[in-house]
């Protein structure tokens, strides 16, 4: 997203002025809005830096230092937020994969297939909210009748809730929105993606592996895309004694969808045995 950051806007990113209501149809360019929590910026209010930049970023004025325990507040009611809008949420699967993915690609109607299956065995579909692999798994629940959620998270180049998601929730901070993902989920299913999809995948796989939270399916869609991982994690990881081979029982990879969620259930009612 381009543009610059206004005068008005101070250290902290807070926009003064008056704030501006919704565009008229051809007012604003496309990708020129900014969410940074429930607030919606656009042109000259866009912040230049995300708010968990500025909570990383040791270099900037000493003044931020006076200013952290503010930040406590604010990190502590968006774990409040995302667990009130969650709580009664019922069974859920986390599903992940690249923001990318164009709307005719295979992946992005593996996605749609994935997502609606979920939706049919009772699961609620939690995703990113955004574009790629994450709309196409919210389409798909959509489509079948179940819950669709996303999980918004305040990006320099900011690419809005897609049009498919029921229930939306916006981030500041990548590690309450990591800790929605986790918590409310019965399992991730995880579909071909970058880094931040790399990210979630690993940090599921830490945190069970480590016994942080009690195990749980993760399926890794698209055979092609992942078995080079899987297969470096074997050849490399394994063989030099950084993990063990019960770390990769942890992942199922396969390419059909109908597999993936009837592995989901079998967990969920207790036949897979790890």
């Amino acid at each position: 997203m381009t543009g610059q950051r206004s005068d008005r806007v101070d250290a902290e990113g807070r926009a003064g002025g008056r704030a501006g209501g919704r565009a008229e149809s051809g007012e604003a360019p496309a990708g020129e809005e900014y969410r940074r929590g429930p607030v919606t910026l656009r042109r000259g209010q866009v912040p230049a830096k995300t708010t968990d930049q500025r909570l990383l970023d040791e270099r900037g004025p000493s003044n931020w230092l006076h200013q952290d325990p503010w930040r406590v507040l604010r990190i502590q009611s968006e774990f409040v937020e995302g667990f009130g809008a969650l709580a009664e949420l019922g069974p859920a699967i986390s599903v992940f994969g690249s923001a990318r993915l164009p709307r005719d690609s295979e992946e992005y109607a593996l996605a749609v297939s994935v997502g609606g299956l979920l939706a049919q065995a009772g699961y609620a579909v939690i995703t990113g909210g955004g574009p790629g692999a994450m709309e196409g798994a919210n389409k798909g629940a959509l489509e079948a009748g179940g819950v669709s959620v996303g999980l918004g998270i305040e990006l320099p180049h900011e690419q809005g809730m897609n049009e498919w998601v029921d229930l939306g929730v916006h981030f500041r901070y990548f590690f309450a929105r990591k800790t929605m993902f986790l918590k409310y989920a019965q399992g991730f299913v995880v579909l071909p993606g970058g880094f931040g999809t790399l990210d979630e995948l690993f940090e599921a796989l830490v945190l069970v592996q480590t016994e942080k939270m009690t195990a749980f399916p993760i399926v890794m869609m698209g055979t092609s895309f992942w078995s080079g991982l899987v297969d470096w994690l074997r050849e490399v990881l394994l063989k030099r004694g950084m993990i063990n081979e019960a770390d990769l029982d942890l992942i199922t990879l396969t390419d059909d969808p109908v597999e993936a969620v009837e592995f989901i259930k079998a967990w969920a009612d207790g036949v897979h045995e790890g």
